[in-house]
């Protein structure tokens, strides 16, 4: 009975968490939830189709005893090459700025974040690409952040 269950609940995960339109997504968990500054995770991802644009998310899972309602991070656009496409530094927020209300997706006291970061981005041509994501707060190491990801996904008409 536990074989079957189990085999639905892949099934089932499988089924509901294919996308025809994503790309990519993927996480990194960070160690104890303390996010150090030297702690880069990197993210290495597939353009097959460099005529179509794309979305980018962030993807982020935090605790709610993070300390602060927002989140700077810096992001790295490399090519197969290493060659520097694109850096820019980004402001999360994670919890509404004068309530204090949790934003993103909760279950008991965890928090997940899909944060769009490019819309509609044309890669200049099909091939590898990188996205390295670092914590830019004051605080080393960060606490309570526990996961960071990437999520590309093929932008859709309207």
């Amino acid at each position: 009975m536990k074989k079957v269950l189990g085999g639905l609940a892949v099934i089932s995960t499988l089924l509901t968490g294919c996308d025809p339109n994503t790309v990519y997504n993927a996480y990194e968990d960070i160690d104890d939830g303390a996010w150090y500054v030297k702690n880069e995770p990197r993210f290495d991802f597939t353009i097959d189709d460099a005529s179509i644009p794309y979305n980018i998310y962030y993807n982020l899972r935090n605790s709610l005893s993070y300390p602060y309602y927002n989140l700077y991070l810096t992001r790295y656009l490399t090519d197969d090459k290493g060659k520097l496409i694109e850096s820019r530094l980004d402001e999360l927020l994670l919890m509404d700025p004068k309530t204090g209300e949790p934003r993103g997706e909760g279950l008991g006291d965890l928090f997940d974040h899909k944060v769009l970061i490019k819309s509609k981005y044309r890669f200049p041509k099909p091939g590898k690409y990188t996205i390295r994501i670092k914590q830019y707060m004051r605080q080393d190491p960060l606490p309570e952040v526990l996961s960071v990801g990437i999520a590309v996904e093929k932008a859709i008409p309207q």
